[in-house]
Protein backbone atom coordinates (compact mmCIF):
# COMPACT_ATOMS: atom_id res chain seq x y z
CA UNK A 1 0.00 0.00 0.00
CA UNK A 2 0.83 3.51 -0.68
CA UNK A 3 1.49 6.14 2.60
CA UNK A 4 -0.32 8.94 3.09
CA UNK A 5 1.52 11.66 1.07
CA UNK A 6 0.58 13.97 3.57
CA UNK A 7 2.39 12.34 6.17
CA UNK A 8 5.09 10.95 4.14
CA UNK A 9 6.63 14.37 2.73
CA UNK A 10 6.68 18.21 4.70
CA UNK A 11 7.79 20.95 3.25
CA UNK A 12 10.55 22.54 5.09
CA UNK A 13 11.63 25.48 2.78
CA UNK A 14 9.81 27.32 -0.32
CA UNK A 15 10.78 30.18 -2.47
CA UNK A 16 9.99 31.63 -6.17
CA UNK A 17 12.37 31.52 -8.88
CA UNK A 18 12.33 30.97 -12.72
CA UNK A 19 13.43 27.27 -13.86
CA UNK A 20 15.49 26.85 -16.04
CA UNK A 21 16.97 23.32 -17.58
CA UNK A 22 20.12 22.96 -20.13
CA UNK A 23 20.18 22.02 -23.82
CA UNK A 24 20.36 18.57 -24.34
CA UNK A 25 21.60 19.03 -27.39
CA UNK A 26 24.25 21.28 -26.97
CA UNK A 27 25.06 21.70 -23.27
CA UNK A 28 25.42 25.20 -23.23
CA UNK A 29 22.23 27.11 -23.72
CA UNK A 30 19.41 27.60 -21.32
CA UNK A 31 16.07 26.43 -21.78
CA UNK A 32 13.12 27.88 -19.80
CA UNK A 33 10.90 25.30 -17.90
CA UNK A 34 8.30 27.77 -16.65
CA UNK A 35 6.96 30.98 -18.16
CA UNK A 36 7.34 32.67 -14.95
CA UNK A 37 8.47 32.42 -11.43
CA UNK A 38 7.29 29.32 -9.81
CA UNK A 39 7.73 28.01 -6.24
CA UNK A 40 10.81 25.51 -5.82
CA UNK A 41 10.13 23.78 -2.09
CA UNK A 42 12.72 21.12 -0.30
CA UNK A 43 10.33 18.09 0.74
CA UNK A 44 11.70 15.55 3.23
CA UNK A 45 10.13 12.06 2.71
CA UNK A 46 10.08 10.82 6.36
CA UNK A 47 9.21 7.28 4.79
CA UNK A 48 12.18 7.12 2.53
CA UNK A 49 14.51 9.40 4.42
CA UNK A 50 15.38 11.03 1.68
CA UNK A 51 15.18 14.77 1.10
CA UNK A 52 14.07 16.38 -2.54
CA UNK A 53 13.68 19.34 -4.79
CA UNK A 54 10.27 19.96 -5.94
CA UNK A 55 8.57 22.68 -8.73
CA UNK A 56 5.28 22.20 -9.67
CA UNK A 57 4.24 24.58 -13.12
CA UNK A 58 -0.19 23.99 -13.20
CA UNK A 59 -0.14 19.92 -13.24
CA UNK A 60 3.64 19.31 -14.59
CA UNK A 61 6.51 18.48 -12.41
CA UNK A 62 9.02 20.42 -13.71
CA UNK A 63 11.84 20.03 -11.18
CA UNK A 64 11.07 16.29 -9.61
CA UNK A 65 15.14 15.73 -8.12
CA UNK A 66 16.32 13.46 -5.36
CA UNK A 67 19.18 15.43 -3.13
CA UNK A 68 22.63 13.21 -2.55
CA UNK A 69 25.51 14.02 -1.14
CA UNK A 70 27.38 14.15 -4.54
CA UNK A 71 25.46 17.43 -6.03
CA UNK A 72 26.74 20.92 -5.55
CA UNK A 73 25.20 23.92 -5.69
CA UNK A 74 26.99 26.77 -7.63
CA UNK A 75 26.57 30.47 -8.17
CA UNK A 76 27.28 31.51 -11.70
CA UNK A 77 26.31 35.45 -10.93
CA UNK A 78 24.44 37.51 -8.59
CA UNK A 79 20.89 36.44 -8.77
CA UNK A 80 21.96 32.57 -10.52
CA UNK A 81 22.78 29.36 -9.36
CA UNK A 82 22.67 25.84 -10.72
CA UNK A 83 23.29 22.26 -9.69
CA UNK A 84 23.51 18.04 -11.85
CA UNK A 85 21.20 15.58 -11.63
CA UNK A 86 22.96 12.53 -12.78
CA UNK A 87 19.52 10.52 -12.26
CA UNK A 88 17.66 12.91 -14.69
CA UNK A 89 21.26 13.44 -16.93
CA UNK A 90 20.38 17.17 -17.09
CA UNK A 91 21.41 20.25 -15.14
CA UNK A 92 18.81 22.65 -13.54
CA UNK A 93 19.09 26.48 -13.44
CA UNK A 94 17.57 28.94 -11.22
CA UNK A 95 17.08 32.21 -11.48
CA UNK A 96 15.99 34.74 -8.38
CA UNK A 97 15.18 38.32 -8.15
CA UNK A 98 17.45 39.23 -5.31
CA UNK A 99 20.82 37.81 -4.02
CA UNK A 100 19.37 37.29 -0.80
CA UNK A 101 17.20 34.49 -2.21
CA UNK A 102 20.20 32.95 -4.06
CA UNK A 103 22.47 32.99 -0.70
CA UNK A 104 19.09 31.71 1.43
CA UNK A 105 18.32 28.94 -0.88
CA UNK A 106 22.37 28.04 -1.48
CA UNK A 107 22.79 27.67 2.44
CA UNK A 108 19.11 25.29 2.37
CA UNK A 109 20.59 23.13 -0.35
CA UNK A 110 23.98 22.92 1.64
CA UNK A 111 21.83 21.73 4.28
CA UNK A 112 19.73 19.62 3.07
CA UNK A 113 22.95 17.68 0.96
CA UNK A 114 24.32 17.36 4.45
CA UNK A 115 21.72 15.83 6.18
CA UNK A 116 21.18 13.40 2.93
CA UNK A 117 24.97 12.10 3.64
CA UNK A 118 23.79 11.10 7.01
CA UNK A 119 21.19 10.05 5.84
CA UNK A 120 23.19 7.81 3.60
CA UNK A 121 25.89 6.17 6.13
CA UNK A 122 22.94 5.50 8.50
CA UNK A 123 20.80 3.15 5.76
CA UNK A 124 24.25 1.83 4.75
CA UNK A 125 24.93 0.82 8.35
CA UNK A 126 21.29 -0.87 8.55
CA UNK A 127 21.98 -2.63 5.09
CA UNK A 128 24.88 -4.26 6.54
CA UNK A 129 23.39 -5.38 9.82
CA UNK A 130 20.54 -7.00 7.13
CA UNK A 131 22.85 -8.59 4.85
CA UNK A 132 24.30 -10.59 7.95
CA UNK A 133 21.22 -11.40 8.96
CA UNK A 134 19.87 -12.88 5.90
CA UNK A 135 22.63 -14.94 4.72
CA UNK A 136 20.82 -18.29 6.64
CA UNK A 137 17.44 -16.55 5.73
CA UNK A 138 15.53 -19.62 4.14
CA UNK A 139 14.08 -19.19 0.53
CA UNK A 140 10.91 -20.33 0.99
CA UNK A 141 9.64 -16.87 -0.13
CA UNK A 142 10.86 -17.06 -3.35
CA UNK A 143 9.98 -20.60 -3.91
CA UNK A 144 5.92 -19.13 -3.32
CA UNK A 145 6.92 -16.47 -6.03
CA UNK A 146 7.40 -19.29 -8.67
CA UNK A 147 4.88 -19.94 -11.18
CA UNK A 148 2.44 -22.97 -10.28
CA UNK A 149 3.93 -26.40 -12.60
CA UNK A 150 1.93 -27.81 -15.62
CA UNK A 151 -0.28 -30.72 -14.40
CA UNK A 152 0.02 -33.60 -17.16
CA UNK A 153 -2.60 -36.59 -17.37
CA UNK A 154 -1.74 -39.64 -19.22
CA UNK A 155 1.76 -38.49 -20.37
CA UNK A 156 2.93 -34.79 -21.85
CA UNK A 157 0.52 -34.04 -24.26
CA UNK A 158 -2.60 -33.26 -22.23
CA UNK A 159 -1.44 -30.43 -20.18
CA UNK A 160 -4.07 -27.79 -18.14
CA UNK A 161 -3.86 -24.25 -18.46
CA UNK A 162 -5.43 -22.31 -15.71
CA UNK A 163 -7.06 -18.72 -16.69
CA UNK A 164 -5.61 -15.60 -15.89
CA UNK A 165 -8.69 -13.42 -16.69
CA UNK A 166 -9.49 -12.70 -13.58
CA UNK A 167 -5.85 -11.47 -12.67
CA UNK A 168 -5.93 -9.34 -15.40
CA UNK A 169 -8.68 -7.51 -15.10
CA UNK A 170 -8.10 -7.11 -11.21
CA UNK A 171 -4.30 -5.75 -12.06
CA UNK A 172 -5.63 -3.32 -14.51
CA UNK A 173 -7.92 -1.76 -12.09
CA UNK A 174 -5.14 -1.62 -9.60
CA UNK A 175 -2.81 0.37 -11.81
CA UNK A 176 -5.69 2.60 -13.06
CA UNK A 177 -6.71 3.59 -9.60
CA UNK A 178 -2.34 3.92 -8.69
CA UNK A 179 -2.45 6.32 -11.54
CA UNK A 180 -5.21 8.18 -10.32
CA UNK A 181 -3.65 8.13 -7.11
CA UNK A 182 -0.47 9.58 -8.17
CA UNK A 183 -2.38 12.26 -10.03
CA UNK A 184 -4.19 13.57 -7.03
CA UNK A 185 -0.52 13.49 -5.13
CA UNK A 186 0.87 15.78 -7.36
CA UNK A 187 -1.93 18.03 -7.53
CA UNK A 188 -1.48 17.41 -3.13
CA UNK A 189 1.72 18.79 -3.76
CA UNK A 190 1.39 21.53 -5.92
CA UNK A 191 -1.33 22.70 -3.29
CA UNK A 192 1.19 21.70 -0.19
CA UNK A 193 4.07 24.28 -1.78
CA UNK A 194 0.97 26.93 -2.42
CA UNK A 195 0.11 26.63 1.36
CA UNK A 196 3.72 26.74 2.21
CA UNK A 197 4.22 30.10 0.19
CA UNK A 198 1.26 31.90 1.33
CA UNK A 199 1.99 31.17 4.94
CA UNK A 200 4.79 32.56 4.86
CA UNK A 201 4.07 35.39 2.60
CA UNK A 202 0.85 35.79 5.70
CA UNK A 203 3.38 35.61 8.75
CA UNK A 204 5.55 38.24 6.47
CA UNK A 205 2.41 40.40 5.82
CA UNK A 206 1.14 40.09 9.79
CA UNK A 207 4.40 41.70 10.91
CA UNK A 208 4.20 44.62 8.36
CA UNK A 209 0.70 44.99 9.65
CA UNK A 210 1.74 44.96 13.04
CA UNK A 211 4.61 47.72 12.50
CA UNK A 212 1.99 49.62 10.33
CA UNK A 213 -0.78 49.74 13.19
CA UNK A 214 2.08 51.23 15.63
CA UNK A 215 3.42 53.52 13.27
CA UNK A 216 -0.27 54.52 12.46
CA UNK A 217 -0.55 55.50 16.24
CA UNK A 218 2.52 57.01 16.43
CA UNK A 219 1.03 59.17 13.57
CA UNK A 220 -1.76 60.01 15.06
CA UNK A 221 -0.39 61.72 18.19
CA UNK A 222 1.73 63.66 15.80
CA UNK A 223 -1.31 64.39 14.45
CA UNK A 224 -2.88 65.45 17.09
CA UNK A 225 -0.23 67.70 18.61
CA UNK A 226 0.42 69.61 15.05
CA UNK A 227 -3.37 70.11 15.12
CA UNK A 228 -3.19 71.76 18.46
CA UNK A 229 -0.12 73.55 17.41
CA UNK A 230 -1.53 75.00 14.45
CA UNK A 231 -4.39 76.07 16.57
CA UNK A 232 -2.48 77.73 18.90
CA UNK A 233 -0.56 79.40 16.11
CA UNK A 234 -3.78 80.36 14.49
CA UNK A 235 -4.74 81.81 17.70
CA UNK A 236 -1.25 83.64 17.50
CA UNK A 237 -1.81 84.89 13.61
CA UNK A 238 -6.22 86.21 14.84
CA UNK A 239 -4.06 88.07 17.91
CA UNK A 240 -1.89 89.94 15.73
CA UNK A 241 -4.29 90.92 12.92
CA UNK A 242 -6.89 91.81 15.84
CA UNK A 243 -4.08 94.52 17.29
CA UNK A 244 -3.11 95.66 13.81
CA UNK A 245 0.83 95.51 14.97
CA UNK A 246 3.28 96.57 12.36
CA UNK A 247 7.15 96.38 11.93
CA UNK A 248 8.89 93.15 13.82
CA UNK A 249 5.27 92.17 13.90
CA UNK A 250 4.49 91.56 10.67
CA UNK A 251 7.82 89.52 10.30
CA UNK A 252 6.76 87.53 12.85
CA UNK A 253 3.00 87.06 11.16
CA UNK A 254 4.96 85.96 7.76
CA UNK A 255 7.13 83.00 9.66
CA UNK A 256 3.78 82.17 11.55
CA UNK A 257 2.07 81.66 8.22
CA UNK A 258 4.60 80.01 6.91
CA UNK A 259 4.66 77.23 9.80
CA UNK A 260 1.02 77.00 9.47
CA UNK A 261 2.05 76.03 5.29
CA UNK A 262 4.20 73.42 6.08
CA UNK A 263 2.11 72.25 9.14
CA UNK A 264 -0.82 72.06 6.69
CA UNK A 265 1.62 70.05 3.76
CA UNK A 266 2.36 67.56 6.73
CA UNK A 267 -0.80 66.69 8.21
CA UNK A 268 -1.47 66.30 4.65
CA UNK A 269 1.13 63.62 4.08
CA UNK A 270 0.57 61.84 6.94
CA UNK A 271 -3.20 61.50 5.70
CA UNK A 272 -1.99 60.29 2.42
CA UNK A 273 0.31 57.70 4.48
CA UNK A 274 -3.00 56.30 6.96
CA UNK A 275 -4.66 55.41 3.17
CA UNK A 276 -1.99 53.80 2.25
CA UNK A 277 -1.58 51.31 5.36
CA UNK A 278 -5.51 50.66 5.29
CA UNK A 279 -4.92 49.97 2.14
CA UNK A 280 -2.41 47.56 2.82
CA UNK A 281 -4.29 46.05 5.52
CA UNK A 282 -7.29 45.21 3.02
CA UNK A 283 -4.62 43.34 0.90
CA UNK A 284 -3.54 41.25 3.87
CA UNK A 285 -7.70 40.04 4.54
CA UNK A 286 -7.66 39.20 0.69
CA UNK A 287 -4.33 37.13 1.32
CA UNK A 288 -5.89 35.55 4.49
CA UNK A 289 -8.94 34.55 2.04
CA UNK A 290 -6.74 33.18 -0.88
CA UNK A 291 -4.99 30.80 2.27
CA UNK A 292 -8.13 29.80 3.56
CA UNK A 293 -9.26 28.63 0.12
CA UNK A 294 -5.86 27.01 -0.24
CA UNK A 295 -6.56 25.14 3.01
CA UNK A 296 -9.91 23.95 1.70
CA UNK A 297 -8.56 22.56 -1.34
CA UNK A 298 -5.70 20.52 -0.30
CA UNK A 299 -8.76 19.17 2.51
CA UNK A 300 -10.39 18.21 -0.57
CA UNK A 301 -7.74 16.34 -2.37
CA UNK A 302 -7.10 14.42 1.09
CA UNK A 303 -10.27 13.40 1.04
CA UNK A 304 -10.02 12.25 -2.37
CA UNK A 305 -6.53 10.56 -1.85
CA UNK A 306 -7.84 8.45 0.75
CA UNK A 307 -11.03 7.06 -0.99
CA UNK A 308 -8.49 6.12 -3.74
CA UNK A 309 -6.53 4.60 -0.98
CA UNK A 310 -9.62 2.84 0.08
CA UNK A 311 -10.57 1.42 -3.62
CA UNK A 312 -6.58 0.50 -3.86
CA UNK A 313 -7.01 -1.49 -0.25
CA UNK A 314 -10.43 -3.32 -1.86
CA UNK A 315 -9.45 -4.39 -4.99
CA UNK A 316 -6.00 -5.86 -3.15
CA UNK A 317 -8.24 -7.81 -0.59
CA UNK A 318 -10.41 -8.90 -4.18
CA UNK A 319 -6.95 -9.98 -5.19
CA UNK A 320 -5.78 -11.92 -2.68
CA UNK A 321 -8.88 -13.54 -2.23
CA UNK A 322 -9.24 -14.28 -5.84
CA UNK A 323 -5.27 -15.90 -5.78
CA UNK A 324 -7.04 -17.92 -2.79
CA UNK A 325 -9.72 -18.93 -4.65
CA UNK A 326 -7.72 -20.33 -7.30
CA UNK A 327 -4.97 -22.03 -5.00
CA UNK A 328 -7.87 -23.84 -3.72
CA UNK A 329 -9.26 -24.79 -7.12
CA UNK A 330 -5.53 -25.69 -7.72
CA UNK A 331 -5.58 -28.09 -4.92
CA UNK A 332 -9.16 -29.79 -5.83
CA UNK A 333 -8.05 -30.22 -9.28
CA UNK A 334 -4.86 -31.89 -8.47
CA UNK A 335 -6.72 -34.39 -6.21
CA UNK A 336 -9.33 -35.00 -8.65
CA UNK A 337 -6.49 -36.05 -11.51
CA UNK A 338 -4.65 -38.07 -9.08
CA UNK A 339 -7.85 -39.85 -7.93
CA UNK A 340 -8.30 -40.05 -11.82
CA UNK A 341 -5.06 -41.27 -12.45
CA UNK A 342 -6.27 -43.94 -9.92
CA UNK A 343 -9.02 -45.11 -12.00
CA UNK A 344 -7.85 -45.15 -15.25
CA UNK A 345 -5.06 -47.24 -14.07
CA UNK A 346 -7.71 -49.79 -12.37
CA UNK A 347 -9.56 -50.09 -15.72
CA UNK A 348 -6.23 -50.70 -17.88
CA UNK A 349 -5.22 -53.74 -15.33
CA UNK A 350 -9.02 -54.48 -15.37
CA UNK A 351 -8.78 -54.27 -19.43
CA UNK A 352 -5.35 -56.40 -19.20
CA UNK A 353 -7.20 -58.90 -17.48
CA UNK A 354 -10.54 -59.33 -19.91
CA UNK A 355 -8.43 -59.43 -22.47
CA UNK A 356 -6.46 -62.69 -20.89
CA UNK A 357 -9.61 -64.32 -20.08
CA UNK A 358 -10.85 -64.11 -23.81
CA UNK A 359 -7.79 -65.48 -24.96
CA UNK A 360 -8.18 -68.68 -22.66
Amino acid sequence: MFPHHREREQPIFSTRAHVFQIDPATKRNWIPASKHAVSVSFFYDCGRNVYRIISVGGTKAIINCIVTPSMTFTKTSQKFGQWADSRANTVYGLGFATEQQLHQFADKFKEVKDAARLAREKSQDKELANTALSIAAPQDLADDLQSPPVVCVNGPEDKLFRSQSADITLSSEKERIKKMLSEGSICEMNLEAELFTLQDSNSKLVAALHEANANVEQWKRQLHAYQDETERLREQVADLEAHGGHGPSDRLKDELTQSLEELEALLKAKDEEIHILQSKRAEHHDIERERDQAIHRLREVEMRNSELERRIQNTEQNLNNSMEDRDRLDTELQRSIEILDIKIFDLNDLRQSLVKLVDK
